[in-house]
């Protein structure tokens, strides 16, 4: 990114950022009001996007225990570090685009609030850092990060890319990754410290369509599956020198979301329009099996025992319980109409 283009994106930045202060509505509510104990765990939150709720699964059971009303099109979720609250990002429907996050109340089941993040429009990507929740603005090219304690935007950076969807930021908020579909990048920013205000970034050029991606357990690449056809493959980046070191031939039809075990053994890939779950060798880079799943697999979450992972099967209304030793699908958890973005609460989570 330039020197000129920083200026710009400055500029740019300071004006929304001055139309945002005030903009979430609730001012002076305490967050902590009702919720004093936390949740009971663990529990699996799953997203619908056609009921736009959020279900509350007890994994033991499969049993939904109660389901929660967010906005419109619900995409992504993630909970706080302490478990009590979690954030869903309304990404809106294919005519109506979102501008909201939900604020849910885990142990008593409610939404708390619903942040108008306007004139930031179609909120994606998730992550909770350091006491704050991160989320992308996908059609302004910008990540931004809401303070809920404060109940605002307390701060935001543009991309430069196009259609930045995913994200990630690690715990201490000292780097921030995102996967920008329309750019083919993969982006990063660092800064040294959680108390610096300067950010460099890198823009990674990959593959065609970069949509799911990971990093690596041990930290040290970073796996973006390509969602064009055409494409097909998945770029491994090396985080130290922040370049391509791989391209893996998948051929994947339209790669969705892509998770590596907690173990850092296996990588799975849902190919949304094969109907399938992808298993790579994480030390060979080799497919291990394709394993159908459903219509339109998307979203994919490991559960903290390192034995199972729950594939969101978003055409057929479930989401699946795919057993990581024997690479099936085992059981089936009838969440709600579309699901996809999960979350776990309790020891171990991960999202």
């Amino acid at each position: 990114m330039t020197p000129a283009f920083h200026r710009i994106a400055l500029r740019s930045l300071a004006t929304i950022a001055l139309t945002l202060v005030g903009a979430t509505g609730v001012r002076g509510r305490d967050l902590a009001h009702g919720r004093t104990m936390p949740p009971p765990s663990p529990l699996l939150l799953a997203l619908n996007k056609e009921d736009a709720t959020l279900a509350f699964v007890d994994p033991a059971t499969g049993t939904v225990t109660a389901r929660v009303p967010t906005g419109e099109g619900p995409h992504e979720v993630v909970t706080s570090t302490d478990g009590l609250l979690a954030f869903v990002s309304n990404y809106g429907g294919n005519t109506t685009p979102g501008k909201t996050i939900s604020v849910i109340d885990i142990a008593n089941r409610k939404e708390l609030r619903r942040v108008d993040v306007t004139p930031l429009v179609r909120p994606h990507g998730l992550a909770y850092a350091d006491g704050k929740l991160y989320f992308t603005a996908e059609t302004n090219r910008i990540v931004a990060r809401y303070d809920p304690v404060a109940d605002k935007i307390d701060w935001m950076i543009g991309t430069g890319q196009t259609t930045t969807h995913m994200l990630i930021v690690n715990p201490t908020a000292t780097r921030i990754i995102t996967a920008n579909i329309g750019g083919n990048s993969i982006a990063m920013f660092e800064r040294g410290n959680p108390n610096s205000t300067n950010w460099n970034e890198t823009v990674i050029p990959v593959g065609r369509g970069p949509e799911g991606f990971d990093v690596s357990p041990d930290g040290k690449e970073i796996w973006a599956a390509h969602s064009v056809a055409t494409d097909g493959g998945v770029s491994i980046i090396d985080v130290a020198t922040k370049k391509v070191i791989a391209t893996l031939d998948t051929k994947t039809k339209r790669s969705n979301r892509l998770r590596f075990t907690l173990d850092g053994a296996l990588v799975l890939i849902t190919d949304l329009d094969a109907g399938e779950v992808l298993v790579i060798d994480a030390v060979t880079r080799k497919e291990v099996k394709r394993v159908p799943v459903g219509k339109s697999p998307e979203g994919i979450l490991m559960a903290p025992d390192g034995l199972h992972a729950y594939i969101g099967v978003n055409g057929d209304n479930f989401v699946g319980v795919f057993d990581l030793k024997t690479l099936a699908m085992t059981s089936r958890i009838l969440t709600g109409n579309g699901p996809d973005g999960m979350a776990w609460v309790g020891p171990g989570r991960k999202y």
